[in-house]
């Protein structure tokens, strides 16, 4: 039996109602079975190399795909590190393993080459998983197949409710996770968040293979493992929130003076930015520009709780963006190396918009017929791109410019027609 059908077999693991998944690997009707603990209980948290090893050599001589979770400690910690990584495969059963104690996880990263590692959101935790040594060789990400076969939530506890018929509770997904000792309640939520991931992954295959989109799917988990890690983003302090309000070249200079100096306090004390200074007081600063301390201290967000020596060090970063000159100071907007934003579009180039146009009608059209998110059939930014320095309209120019733009070869024999019928549409 799989881990589904087991569990639902065992009646201390579950209340009253609900099925276990079907053959078909259908969606389950009936009430819900509530998972309420692992199969083998809560596993010991690894937190030195003896116990890491054991865990290597048990997971290395399993079975089949592995699944793979991580947490993080998002809104408390500076940066987006693991703080626990969870594991199941079948023949090693779970595991749940401290990072923060076991900072080098190569070793089980390497016992699991050629393993087919099954991820909910992958790009949300590979980050974290390459920091500590862990990269998937292969991979099956959950939430995309889910996105690909249509399904309309495709969280973890809305596809494991629809596809498997248990309920996962998920009270602790935004806890702070950089907490030692994890309460077990916390360790509980984590090692069921992998209890039944592979299941869910075989259920979601037979659906892709049913729909024949399970070379789709492939091709989008291989793009995935292969990805490189992303280019650090320039000028990160312009996305702080409330930007829109910030108009002149000076006051842009006292968001970026306050975020720098916001960052790097946030990094020597290891906590979330947000917990430092909020984005709002940021902007609050930058439009009023502030003279003095006094003056600082009366504006949103630097009240009477803000200490004197605070308030101090964020009235010099303002002191530091007013003493700038004219040309140190950051321009409005960043660089544009795409097309203009496609409201633009009909006042600078009216064929262009007209493109646009038919593109996203015969992109939607498709993606309903297809039963997939739109933004999964095509990067709504390739199509901007093809509409906007259109290729020749023919099958062969098109793909070459989508393929240029990364889209997969079963993206481009799904909508070359469309954006060549696109390109010769008139304003």
């Amino acid at each position: 039996m799989t881990d589904a059908q087991d569990t639902a077999a065992d009646a201390s693991l579950r209340t009253t109602g609900g099925t276990p998944p079907d053959d078909a690997g259908g969606s389950v009707t009936g009430a819900p079975t509530p998972l309420l603990e692992p199969r083998e209980g809560i596993p010991p948290v690894i937190a030195d190399e003896a116990a890491l090893a054991e865990v290597i050599a048990a997971f290395a001589a399993g079975s089949g795909p592995v699944a793979v979770d991580a947490e993080r400690a998002s809104g408390y910690r500076y940066g987006q590190r693991a703080y626990l990584v969870q594991l199941r495969r079948e023949g090693a059963g779970s595991a749940l393993i401290d990072p923060v104690a076991c900072p080098d996880l190569s070793g089980l990263g390497e016992a699991l080459t050629g393993v087919e590692w099954v991820l909910h959101a992958a790009t949300q935790d590979l980050p974290c998983l390459r920091e500590i040594g862990m990269m998937p060789t292969a991979l099956f990400d959950t939430e995309l197949a889910g996105r690909l076969a249509g399904f309309p939530r495709v969280g973890l506890g809305a596809m494991v409710e629809s596809v498997l018929g248990f309920v996962l509770e998920k009270g602790h997904s935004a806890v702070d996770w950089s907490t030692r000792p994890l309460p077990e309640p916390w360790l509980r939520y984590a090692a069921l968040d992998v209890e039944l991931l592979v299941d869910l992954r075989d259920a979601l295959e037979k659906d892709l293979d049913r729909q024949g989109k399970l070379e789709w799917a492939r091709q989008e988990f291989d793009a995935i493992a292969s990805a490189p890690p992303a280019e650090p983003r320039k000028d990160p302090w312009r996305r702080t929130s409330g930007m829109h309000k910030v108009r002149r070249r000076r006051q842009l200079a006292v968001v970026r003076e306050l975020w720098q100096t916001r960052d790097r306090i946030a990094q020597r004390r290891d906590v979330s930015p947000g917990k430092v200074l909020s984005d709002a007081a940021i902007v609050e600063a930058a439009l009023a520009l502030p003279v003095n301390v006094h003056a600082l201290s009366a504006l949103n967000g630097f009240g009477h709780r803000t200490g004197r020596r605070q308030l101090e060090q964020w009235q010099a970063a303002v002191d530091r963006a007013r003493a700038l000159t004219e040309t140190q100071l950051p321009q409005p907007g960043q660089p544009v190396t795409g097309p203009p934003p496609p409201r633009a579009w009909a006042d600078k180039d009216p064929a262009a918009a007209a493109r646009l146009s038919a593109a996203r009608a015969g992109v939607s059209a498709l993606a309903e017929q297809l039963n997939m998110p739109q933004e999964n059939l095509i990067s709504p930014d390739t199509v901007r791109r093809i509409c906007w320095e259109p290729p020749v309209a023919d099958a062969q120019a098109v793909g070459g410019a989508l393929a240029g733009y990364g889209a997969r070869a079963w993206q481009v024999e799904q909508v070359s027609a469309v954006l060549v019928s696109a390109l010769a549409a008139k304003g």
